[in-house]
């Protein structure tokens, strides 16, 4: 019987996120305190008393999500870990979390990722659609038949599958999808195509940065999107980690082999209960919650 802690990812953010730990607990507080003297504005201020709008800017969502699970992490007594995972933006918090980075070097990170992926979607004005009931091979194969970028970014959960590239591509891929029998293709508000080779050039900005970062040997392994599978070698996270922005998020994969090594217990660290959903429908048998 193990534990996985899970970390959520961009669209979990809502406003006043964080305020109650920041008042009422030491640790909560002085973390958030840090973070508003590493950034080049105070991010409190925005998660406690932000606009929905305000919270949807990439570079600000991407560091409040990573904040508030990071801090949230701080307050539990004992944490043990048998295994991390994080979907898209949450890998960073897991790797905080299993002690590959520290919070400073974690934030930063984060930060330089949000300002990147923003650079990328003004570079290229793109999308990102959801594609309900399909199975993943109907949606790879139509995705390959269009012309134009458009590629799987997201396996959430079987027949939940998301879909990133270029606007006209995107659309055209959620035609053919409902055709082909999709209960729903949707176009998600998002600024750009993440997970995409449409981020190559957020990608090449992220890898300097990530090299320049010292990453150390987890207290746990991380099961990255990238590869769906337990990694404990720093090196080989430092890969992973640029990768995932051009690649897909392999998070039915993840989980799946979460289960397969062991994981009985699956807890959400941060806001909202997206993936505990997600984890339930993935593997009917485990027990999910949060924090």
């Amino acid at each position: 019987m193990k534990k996985a802690y899970i970390f959520p990812g961009q669209g979990a953010q809502f406003p006043g996120m964080g305020k109650d730990l920041y008042e009422t607990n030491n640790n909560a507080n002085t973390l958030f305190e840090e973070a508003n003297m590493l950034l080049d504005f105070r991010i409190t201020d925005i998660m406690f008393n932000g606009t929905e709008e305000e919270l949807k800017q990439t570079n600000v969502t991407q560091p409040a999500i990573f904040l508030h699970s990071v801090v949230l992490v701080s307050t539990i007594e004992n944490f043990n870990p048998d295994m991390v995972a994080g979907h898209s933006l949450g890998e960073f918090s897991a790797l905080v979390a299993n002690k590959t980075l520290s919070f400073e070097d974690g934030l930063i990170l984060v930060s330089k990722r949000a300002h990147a992926m923003q650079k990328a979607c003004i570079l290229q004005p793109s999308t990102m659609a959801a594609v309900l009931g399909l199975a993943d091979d109907v949606v790879e194969r139509i995705c390959r038949e269009i012309e134009g970028i458009v590629v799987p970014a997201n396996y959430n959960c079987p027949g939940q599958l998301v879909i990133s590239g270029e606007i006209e591509a995107v659309n055209k891929a959620c035609e053919a999808l409902k055709a082909a029998g999709a209960k729903r293709a949707l176009i998600l508000p998002v600024g750009g195509a993440f997970h995409s080779p449409l981020m190559e050039p957020a990608r090449q900005e992220l890898f300097e940065a990530i090299q320049a970062t010292t990453f150390n040997t987890p207290i746990c392994p991380v099961y990255q999107n990238v590869n769906a599978s337990a990694v404990s070698d720093p090196e080989l996270i430092k890969n992973n980690l640029i990768a995932q922005l051009t690649a897909p998020v392999k998070w039915t994969q993840s989980v799946l082999k979460m289960v397969e090594d062991g994981a009985t217990n699956f807890v959400e660290v941060g806001p909202g209960k997206v993936l505990q959903g997600l984890v339930k429908k993935i593997s009917a048998g485990v027990e999910a919650g949060s924090v």
